[in-house]
């Protein structure tokens, strides 16, 4: 039940995303559903490997480059996701970034 709540919440997020970030388009509900499924798998295979490689760079920046992975994260899933759109790489980090600091204020009011 738990896992289930979460995607939704996810999927929210990043539906709450498209209202702050110009070029971040979602076009439906089931899409934002389908970007966290898409972006889940991701994060399981493919973002271990980038934090491993980018390791240096990230100690450099004391974690900020994460979010330039989490930005390419996002990117690749609006390649394979219809009806979910990123305008750049830009775009891609300034929505990374917004995620986070709305999944932070979410988490704060409701403890989770």
């Amino acid at each position: 039940m738990r896992l289930i709540a979460d995607w939704l919440v996810k999927a929210f997020i990043l539906l709450l995303t498209t209202y702050f970030v110009p070029g971040f388009q979602i076009s439906s509900f089931t899409s934002a559903l389908v970007v966290i499924l898409v972006l889940a798998l991701l994060s399981v295979f493919v973002k271990p490997i980038l934090l491993f490689l980018t390791l240096p760079i990230n100690l450099l920046t004391l974690g900020l480059f994460t979010f330039v992975i989490n930005a390419f994260l996002l990117y690749v899933a609006a390649q394979f996701v219809p009806g979910f759109h990123i305008d750049g790489f830009t775009t891609a980090i300034v929505a990374a970034v917004i995620m986070a600091i709305i999944s932070g204020l979410i988490s704060l009011v409701f403890e989770v």
